[in-house]
């Protein structure tokens, strides 16, 4: 069977947004994240609500690597404001980071007009078997983000459950 015909693993989605984690406002991208991991073929496993503090997103990072899911994709706080620390959260979290991947969001991004892609500093990378990725929070950064993605995560993800490709 093909790796692409089988199903990729389980996925957990953060969404990271003060007003978001505080009941303040209900239009979180969790739902068109879901609707586009699902399509690739991903068991979603929830989406967890955190404020942009760093503890609440190591947290909620390591949380998911500990609970073994194959791939965390965060939205959100990957920008300049002081309160956007995703990818410093991230960052201590991972144990190797795949910066290419990461470039190729904020290009593709970029060039699909949103913005906030472009400028992202958000990071990709794995943390023990655990592809962790940060997304910018616009909803045009999570449709392209995830058009760019659809054809690496089957790839690294295979790697890093010993899939040879053939």
């Amino acid at each position: 069977m093909e790796r692409s015909a089988q199903r990729l693993g389980r996925a957990l989605i953060v969404v990271v947004d003060d007003r978001i984690a505080h009941g303040e406002n209900e239009d979180s991208p969790g739902p068109l994240v879901t609707e586009l991991l699902e399509e690739a073929g991903f068991i979603v496993d929830g989406t967890v609500a955190v404020a942009g503090e760093v503890v609440d997103i190591r947290n909620a990072l390591n949380t998911a690597v500990i609970g073994g899911v194959d791939l965390v994709v965060t939205v959100g706080g990957t920008g300049l404001l002081p309160r956007d620390v995703t990818p410093d959260a991230t960052q201590g979290v991972l144990d190797k980071r795949i910066p290419g991947i990461a470039e190729a969001l904020r290009s593709s991004g970029l060039a699909a007009g949103a913005v906030d892609a472009g400028i992202s500093r958000g990071l990709v990378g794995v943390s023990g078997s655990t592809l962790v990725v940060n997304l910018a929070g616009s909803r045009a950064a999570v449709r392209d983000g995830m058009a760019t993605l659809s054809s690496l995560v089957p790839y690294v993800i295979g790697e890093l459950s010993g899939w040879d490709g053939n």
